[in-house]
């Protein structure tokens, strides 16, 4: 019942932008922290970003910092993640994610609920 759905991949030029969405439903959306996890080709699935249920508090990988924005509309019950200045290295699978604790989490396993991932693909 519960689903989280990525939208917005794609295929940008080094140093374009992407924003990526994630639309939940069939949960009480306010009531989960939300995060952005990726998998680079050959790497571990990886934290990118978090944002807690009123969106008052966010929290970043060191490697997207500066670069990246989390922000989430929760009458929409939808996530962002905004991608500036994006770099191959960046290249991923996105995944939306949530958990029902009341901070920020950067550990997978406390995420219960995750999309299916959205291809982002940055050429040099």
């Amino acid at each position: 019942q519960v689903q989280l759905v990525e939208s917005g991949g794609g295929l940008v030029q080094a140093g374009g932008s992407l924003r990526l969405a994630c639309a939940a439903s069939g949960l009480t959306f306010s009531a989960y922290t939300m995060g952005w996890f990726r998998r680079a080709p050959g790497k571990d699935r990886e934290f990118v970003a978090a944002i807690a249920r009123s969106g008052d508090n966010t929290y970043y990988a060191d490697s997207v910092k500066g670069r990246f924005t989390i922000s989430r509309d929760n009458a929409k019950s939808t996530v962002y993640l905004q991608m500036n200045s994006l770099k191959p290295e960046d290249t991923a699978v996105y995944y939306c994610a949530a958990s029902p604790i009341s901070f920020y989490t950067t550990q997978a396993n406390r995420y219960r609920y995750w999309g299916r991932g959205t291809q982002v693909s940055v050429s040099s």
